[in-house]
């Protein structure tokens, strides 16, 4: 498993999805990394993409019977997913929802499979945890069980703003309340280790800045 999210840290930076330098976060924090799997945007690496969700979700061991992706990029993950999963052997179904119901036509908000079973949702990372918790809510008004979440990647940081900073970080808080597993193909230790294995090379030279923030903000 370690060597398959080190794989993923190398890959991610190299489709430069992963990018180091200043950044603003969604929270408003300076980051020297940022992580952004929208930038998966042609075949090839959206394929690959796929083979690390699919293989991470089968090694979880986490039982499973659909996917969900919420709108949108979790749409297009929660797709490719079940692709590379059908390449594995394990061909499963999956839906995703509409950001608006539709009032013609079949109708609804959720589109693709019928939610049913245990179902795992499928997104690029957990800020604020607001998709997970609308998806939680579709899944179970229909009847079905959240089984799961299944990111990219895990940043291992602590919500709230300076001076009141939570305990645990959004993943944590995902888990916590809703009973549920957040499965991560990588985290910021994984970034970390990758950095220090770097550490000759020009990425190396982020390794203290990615160290100070993981200090301020990790948990």
């Amino acid at each position: 498993m370690s060597d398959l999210r080190q794989e993923f840290i190398a890959f991610s930076v190299k489709a430069e999805v992963l990018k180091f330098g200043q950044f603003t976060t969604k929270a408003g924090r300076q980051s020297p990394y940022f992580f952004n799997a929208g930038l998966f945007h042609d075949g090839a690496t959206l394929g690959q993409l796929a083979q690390f969700y699919a293989q991470t979700l089968l090694d979880s061991g986490v039982q499973f019977d659909m996917l969900f992706g919420p709108a949108y990029k979790g749409i297009t993950l929660a797709s490719a997913t079940a692709v590379a999963l059908a390449a594995k052997g394990r061909n499963t179904s999956f839906a995703y929802n509409r950001k608006e119901a539709k009032d013609h036509g079949e109708g609804g908000t959720i589109v693709g499979a019928r939610l049913a079973g245990k179902v795992v949702i499928i997104d690029d990372v957990i800020s604020a945890g607001t998709s997970v918790r609308e998806s939680v809510d579709m899944i179970r008004a229909a009847g079905a069980e959240p089984a799961a979440v299944l990111i990219a990647l895990d940043r291992m940081e602590r919500s709230g703003k300076d001076g009141a900073l939570s305990e645990h970080s959004a993943v944590q808080q995902v888990s916590q309340e809703f009973g549920i597993p957040v499965i991560s193909i990588a985290n910021l230790d994984d970034l970390f280790t990758y950095l220090s294995n770097e550490a000759g090379a020009d990425l190396g030279a982020h390794k203290e800045a990615v160290a100070a923030y993981r200090t301020r903000y990790g948990v």
